[in-house]
């Protein structure tokens, strides 16, 4: 898979921009503010269909303007795809494949795979469980469509319980077969990509390791431990059992939703005692086993893009 060309209109600071890329590694040079970051990011919004940055598709538009547009041509087995994405203030985001526009943009995942490499990448280690969920969630939702379609049902399942919830505490009462069929999905989907999770895992964590002793060479023992509510065998019964906590905080408690991945170098755990070269190389791995993952499944180099990739290495 090669990305050929692209061009911008008023996306981020970028008024109008069009350029073409070698089939090569392409480096692209420039001073601080003048958008090197930016152009990579509309890259990510051609693959993944969002900002790597920015959750707020409308602060991408550039200011002062009322649209953006990003575009890009794709060579991909001798064939040339078109991908568009575009946004209006006040409207809903579009992704065109060859002028085409989804129904779903999920589908749109794992069409054109991409990893990306930033400074930002140690928030993973850093920060809360959400991040290393979203993290794992990206890898298997660009080579398993089914599993995204899972997770996005848990999801909007998942909101729908709480929102209950909330009216419930609201009204003063409550009615259980009203949460019924979100019990159902909850427990039932959050069983299958459970079994995902742990499964990936234990296939993702060798190739991990591998990158990690190839970048550190120091014979570093590293570990990343997937742990879930569902690892206990009675969490159908735990989960029914949790109802009147879960009134009490008008929010679901258990479940996938809470999973988390500890990251360990020895014995000890990553976030609170490994240096920032140990981060960082910590994290690159993770993102190089991401890659080779990737690339075995799809049976095609992904986009690999490395934005400031040796920041905070010892």
């Amino acid at each position: 898979m090669h990305l050929e060309n692209i061009s911008l209109n008023h996306f981020k600071n970028y008024t109008g921009l069009e350029l073409s890329f070698p089939k090569s590694v392409n480096c692209i040079v420039g001073a601080n503010g003048s958008g090197k970051t930016n152009l990579l990011d509309a890259i990510h919004y051609l693959s993944l269909t969002k900002s790597a940055f920015n959750p707020v598709d409308t602060q991408n538009i550039q200011h002062g303007e009322d649209f953006f547009v990003v575009r890009g041509g794709f060579r991909v087995d001798n064939r040339q795809h078109v991908v568009q994405c575009s946004l209006r203030q006040k409207q809903k985001k579009v992704i065109k494949l060859n002028q085409k526009p989804y129904e779903k943009i999920s589908e749109h995942i794992g069409k054109f795979p991409l990893v990306l490499i930033n400074p930002h990448d140690t928030d993973i280690i850093r920060e809360g469980a959400e991040g290393r969920r979203k993290f794992f969630d990206s890898i298997i939702s660009q080579i398993n469509p089914a599993y995204l379609a899972d997770l996005i049902h848990y999801n909007h399942g998942l909101k729908q319980r709480n929102s209950l919830l909330k009216q419930f505490a609201k009204a003063g009462s409550t009615d259980l077969d009203l949460l019924t069929p979100y019990n159902h999905i909850l427990i039932d989907l959050g069983h299958k990509i459970h079994l995902e999770r742990r499964g990936f895992t234990e296939s993702f964590v060798p190739i991990f390791q591998k990158h990690y002793q190839n970048l550190s060479g120091n014979g570093e023992q590293t570990a990343v431990h997937y742990t879930s509510d569902l690892d206990h065998a009675d969490f159908d019964i735990r989960f029914r059992n949790n109802l009147q906590k879960d009134l009490a905080l008008n929010r679901t408690g258990l479940g996938i939703h809470k999973d988390d991945y500890v990251f360990k170098i020895g014995d000890y755990p990553l976030k609170r005692f490994g240096s920032q070269g140990q981060q960082k190389s910590f994290v690159i791995a993770l993102k190089l086993a991401q890659y080779d993952i990737v690339k075995e499944a799809k049976g095609s180099k992904p986009l690999l893009l490395l934005d400031d990739i040796f920041d905070k290495l010892d």
